[in-house]
């Protein structure tokens, strides 16, 4: 009886020492809770003090719900016979014309006044200025150069010079011949830019 006894002590004592050394390795290798809440802050800390918000790569799933719900419209289903009826007595007036048809032109009124620049009642009207007289070409025509069935050319005097030329030549590098009749010759300045000026026949 009394080896029974003893055993059963044995069997307490080791289960209780089992117990105590469980106990002491579980509080060695789990951290406390004082030491949790001592190292959260430290890992946020700078975060914080930059004034940086965290970022969540995750969105919200209250945001797409809030964007498709749609605030309800107030409709109204009622019918305005009033304004039903003004709106069947307006009536279409357009400007007459029939665009299905041909229609004159517009008539342009004649202007009152001349347009003049010393007002509505100067009628008087613009004259250019006169042109002033090309002056007078300095050859003689005094006889003809050419022989019957040849083509014409005639004699030309310039003070002490004397020229031969027919028609649509140049004289003295100004004057062109323009035409030749037996009675006179048509020359040109192609310098002044005047008129053909016609020169006589002169006899002697």
């Amino acid at each position: 009886m009394k080896l029974g006894i003893e055993n059963r002590k044995q069997m307490i004592a080791a289960a209780l020492l089992g117990t105590f050394l469980l106990l002491v390795v579980v509080y060695r290798f789990m951290p406390s809770s004082s030491t949790i809440a001592s190292t959260t802050p430290a890992t946020t800390g700078p975060e914080v003090a930059g004034g940086r918000a965290p970022r969540s790569g995750r969105r919200t799933s209250g945001a797409p719900s809030a964007k498709k719900q749609r605030p309800p419209q107030s409709l109204d289903p009622t019918l305005h016979l009033a304004q039903l009826a003004s709106a069947e007595q307006i009536k279409y007036e357009g400007s007459g014309r029939n665009i299905f048809i041909s229609q004159p032109d517009p008539v342009i009124p004649t202007p009152l006044s001349t347009g003049a620049a010393g007002g509505p009642n100067d009628s008087k009207t613009y004259t250019p200025p006169p042109v002033a007289a090309a002056a007078p070409i300095p050859l003689k025509f005094f006889g003809f150069a050419s022989k019957p069935g040849e083509p014409k050319k005639i004699f030309l005097i310039k003070g002490e010079d004397t020229f031969i030329a027919g028609e649509g030549e140049i004289v003295d590098r100004r004057y062109k011949v323009v035409r030749i009749t037996p009675t006179s010759v048509e020359i040109q300045d192609v310098v002044g830019s005047g008129p053909p000026q016609t020169i006589p026949l002169t006899q002697g």
